[in-house]
């Protein structure tokens, strides 16, 4: 049977089943139809015909050529026949049925790991998506904007394969350039690349034309977009395979803002170019701002990304900021606006080990992303205070300082440097220079049980503080050292998990105290995401690496995995507000790890809601939250009055169609705010505070539970809340009295609503007045 003929069938059978697809779960399967039959001289032109007509195949099923065009990634033309496509399960079931086709199967892998913190998530279990993730279609056509250091567009983590038209509400686009090397070019993924930097330059900032563009020369903000909305592809560093990278709307649509720079004197990212790149997106048509980004907390109208985010929720924009990396000193969470959604940092339960073996045989777990050591087997040991050089002091070299190691002395051996005053990365140039085989770096007692996997320039482990004092004494007391460090390999099911990262900042709020800030934790240790080509794993001058994944850390890590779980709610939700979507995540996250008992916190002791907000996230939890605490623009105009924002000022923000009114004007109506949690700094005898809930679910009765917080009575009224329609609202009031004088901590506890199926938590956060 001729190929038209073939067509002309296929048509016959075909014509009446066109799919219509929109609302679909797209997801790749292989259509395998036998073998080919134009013998071994077959040529281009036969090849080539073969591709036009599995489009004209698929085209029956899906109604053009384009859809069909837009559908196929692959196409097998030699030996074997069939094609790759995007379908959706129904599509695949019908082409099953044709007579030229073999099988029909889901483009899967065979004994994959993964970059683990969906996994972690549960939104995938093996690589196979949760049956939650598949429903809000991966987030698909969300669209997820991202202020940051740009994007390396190349990278296939936007790769468009697959991809459908960009969706006709866009009005984005990228700049365009007649230098095309450092250009950003559009396509059906990456919809949109422009930069910003007046601010920048107005402050004496410097951008060479070969940089001026939205193109990433940082990693920064590739790594932060791929992490919200990436693609799923295969990651590997260093020649280890480390999974399948992808964000957490992988079938989302994604544009870039760069307003990051270099950094003058510490700063890289100005007010002014954060607003204009709010201006910019929201014009544009963005569902999702992801900011990793921020500055000290200061008043909401002196801050860019406060005003550029009241805006942006004005208009149905979720804007998701990280909490800050500022350690666990009170008070340091930062982006604490109520309309911004803040992030703070915890681990997942993977680690990336590499075991160092003491010529005395002891055993000790460290963390590496370095390459292997030339060859197994034990190499000499030293510290580096006793490689020091001529000129340098025991102290330096022991830090492992510029300059301060003999090269006659560490060349070909383990140099073991002290962490501290020095940056990580730098000390492996320096042992590397000095000729060392490889290096451990050893926590002093100021950085504990911290461990970071770091892409040394070297073979290179780092470990605990106890275990590095364990080397330096084993060193000091033997004539002739030995040691070894295996090559990294990663570890699973670690617990505890999660825990609060050290660096992740804490509350309260010091701008409001009312308001609990951060708002959620999530995945922010050792991520693997899409990196830049255009800058090494270490942005220093002696490293010439190029790498097309990375693994970092930070709330800019934990910040775009929460931006990736709206994209999912924005997908399922389509009108949800933003108030609704944070409520939704906040209501249904965990306080406990993976051993069931309390999160802990970077010094291992019990973490608060100062450190994790409502909790680690639960993405499949949150697509389903039963009640939400929703807000409207009424609400922050009372807020902004409560807090002392007077008319002129709100009419000025809204375009004079609002005012305050007296009742608003005063501290009950803040404590009042809708927030998922409820905050009470201030607690003087008896206080009231009034919440809303909506119903978002099926119809059902909730009954109210308490853990009270340590010297507080709490009472619910009332304690049953019944709904009988979706967007049913109903409010209750929760009465804190305080049953201890003179108590000034803050002390924590909780409000559950539940109906047996949905639990719906609220974290109780009280201190007593003075």
């Amino acid at each position: 049977m001729n190929l038209k003929m073939k067509i002309f069938l296929v048509f016959l059978v075909l014509s009446a089943l066109h799919v219509s697809s929109s609302l679909a779960v797209k997801q790749s399967y292989v259509v395998y139809m036998g073998a080919h039959s134009h013998g071994p001289e077959a040529t281009t032109e036969d090849f080539n015909g073969v591709t036009d007509y599995h489009h004209s195949f698929l085209a029956n099923f899906l109604g053009s050529h384009e859809k069909a065009r837009d559908a196929i990634f692959d196409s097998y033309t030699r030996v074997i026949n069939g094609f790759a496509a995007n379908l959706d399960e129904h599509q695949a079931k019908e082409i099953a049925k044709h007579p030229d086709v073999v099988s029909v199967f889901l483009n899967k892998g065979k004994k994959k790991h993964t970059t683990h913190s969906w996994d972690f998530l549960l939104l995938e279990n093996n690589g196979i998506p949760s049956e939650e993730w598949a429903t809000a279609r991966f987030g698909e056509d969300t669209i997820i904007g991202n202020l940051d250091t740009g994007v390396w567009p190349e990278s296939e983590s936007f790769n468009d394969i697959g991809y459908g038209p960009v969706p006709s509400r866009w009005k984005g686009s990228c700049e365009h350039y007649s230098n095309e090397t450092n250009g950003v070019h559009c396509n059906r993924k990456l919809i949109g690349a422009r930069h910003f930097n007046k601010g920048y330059k107005s402050n004496g900032g410097n951008v060479p034309i070969a940089m001026e563009s939205a193109r990433d020369f940082d990693g920064h903000g590739s790594h932060t977009l791929s992490t919200a909305g990436g693609n799923f592809v295969p990651a590997t560093i260093n020649g280890n395979f480390l999974g399948i990278a992808k964000g957490g709307s992988p079938r989302a649509r994604v544009a870039s803002y760069k307003v990051c720079w270099e950094p003058i004197e510490g700063n890289e990212c100005f007010d002014s170019d954060i607003i204009a790149a709010f201006d910019r997106a929201i014009h544009d048509g963005v569902d999702v701002l992801s900011l990793s980004l921020g500055g000290n907390p200061v008043d909401y109208f002196a801050d860019g990304n406060a005003i550029g985010a009241f805006h942006a929720i004005q208009n149905g924009v979720v804007v998701v900021c990280s909490a800050g990396n500022s350690g666990n000193d009170p008070g340091t969470v930062t982006n604490v606006a109520p309309w911004i959604f803040t992030v703070a940092a915890s681990s997942m339960d993977r680690e990336f080990d590499s075991f160092v073996k003491l010529g005395n045989g002891h055993l000790y777990k460290g963390a590496s992303l370095s390459q292997a050591l030339p060859r197994v087997g034990p190499y000499a040991l030293i510290s580096a205070a006793d490689a020091r050089a001529a000129n340098a002091s025991a102290h330096d070299a022991l830090l492992c300082k510029p300059g301060t190691l003999d090269e006659k002395k560490a060349k070909g051996k383990i140099v073991a440097c002290l962490r501290g005053v020095t940056a990580r990365l730098d000390k492996g140039n320096v042992a590397k220079l000095a000729g060392a085989a490889g290096m451990i770096l050893c926590n002093g007692k100021e950085d504990g049980n911290e461990t970071i996997a770091d892409l040394y320039v070297l073979p290179a482990v780092h470990v605990n503080y106890k275990d590095g004092s364990a080397i330096f004494n084993y060193i000091n007391s033997t004539n002739n050292p030995l040691g070894y460090f295996t090559a990294f390999k990663a570890s699973f099911d670690v617990k505890p998990a999660p825990s609060m990262a050290p660096f992740s900042s804490v509350g309260p709020n010091t701008v409001t105290p009312q308001i609990l800030k951060p708002d959620i934790t999530a995945p922010g240790v050792t991520v693997v995401a899409a990196y830049s080509q255009g800058v090494s794993p270490t942005a220093e001058p002696y490293d010439h690496r190029k790498l097309s994944f990375a693994v970092e850390s930070g709330t800019s890590m934990s910040c775009p995995h929460i931006s990736g779980i709206v994209g999912l709610l924005k997908t399922l939700n389509p009108t949800w507000s933003p108030a609704a979507i944070r409520s939704a995540i906040m209501t249904t996250a965990k306080t406990r790890d993976n051993t069931i008992k309390p999160m802990e916190d970077g010094d291992f002791a019990k973490a608060t809601p100062f450190a994790y907000g409502a909790g680690h996230v639960r993405p499949n939890r949150a697509m389903d939250p039963g009640l939400v605490y929703d807000l409207t623009t009424t609400d922050y105009v009372h807020f902004l009055c409560a807090i002392g924002y007077n008319n002129t000022i709100i009419k000025t923000l809204y375009n004079g169609s609002v005012e305050c009114s007296k009742s608003s004007s005063n501290t009950t109506t803040l404590l009042n705010f809708n927030y998922p949690s409820i905050t009470v700094p201030e607690l003087s005898g008896s206080v009231t505070v009034t919440r809303t809930l909506k119903n978002v679910g099926s119809p059902g009765e909730y009954i109210a539970s308490v853990r009270h917080p340590s010297g507080v009575a709490v009472t619910v009224n009332p304690r049953v809340l019944k709904f009988d329609r979706v967007g049913e609202e109903k409010k209750f009031t929760v009465t804190l009295t305080s049953e201890i004088n003179n108590s000034v901590d803050y002390k924590f506890g909780e409000l559950l609503w539940s109906d047996g199926i949905h639990n719906v938590r609220s974290p109780i956060v009280v201190a007593s007045s003075q």
